[in-house]
């Protein structure tokens, strides 16, 4: 398990680290920054990129509301992706960035419809715990209606950002198409 968190944590900083300013830089970039829009599909966009030469393609919304435990706590933007990474043989990998740093040793959690999904967090960013459980939440994702996730910042506030599923199967259908 150790080994795997590390690796997808690696391939996910690699893949996000084309799109994204300096931690030093303000204000913060979008991801889709360097990536090329492939289609908007509802609240979904499918983007392309070539971050070291290698190909990455994702899903990518924005949550349609968001809250915080204290209300009005400031943090970065928040971000859920469903990459796929031919040359490392990833695909429908689902992961979010949160917008702070997260409560060490904490998961986040993530919801669709009635399924529950254990996150591990690390920085600003979560994936699904359990592998195995991923094709079935992508899958869920495709049906559902809404994704909810939960998460703790490392000072306590807590978040609850819910993304509209809008799209989504066909976001996933262009990002397939395009990363084989």
């Amino acid at each position: 398990m150790k080994i795997t968190t590390l690796l997808r944590t690696a391939l996910f900083a690699t893949a996000v680290s084309a799109f994204a300013i300096p931690a030093s830089a303000q204000p913060k970039a979008s991801p889709t920054d360097q990536a090329t829009l492939l289609g908007q599909f509802g609240d979904w966009g499918a983007y392309k990129a070539s971050p070291g030469g290698k190909t990455v393609c994702f899903a990518l919304s924005k949550p349609t509301s968001a809250t915080t435990e204290p209300p009005g706590r400031p943090r970065d933007g928040s971000y859920a992706f469903v990459s796929t990474r031919p040359s490392e043989k990833v695909k429908n990998e689902v992961s979010v960035i949160v917008g702070y740093p997260q409560k060490a040793g904490h998961d986040a959690t993530a919801t669709v419809g009635s399924a529950n999904y254990v996150m591990y967090t690390q920085n600003d960013g979560a994936w699904v715990k359990n592998a195995a459980e991923e094709a079935q939440m992508v899958d869920a994702m495709k049906k559902g209606a809404d994704l909810v996730v939960k998460s703790e910042s490392g000072r306590g506030t807590k978040t609850t950002d819910t993304y509209s599923l809008k799209g989504v199967a066909e976001a996933l259908d262009k990002v397939a198409s395009e990363c084989k």
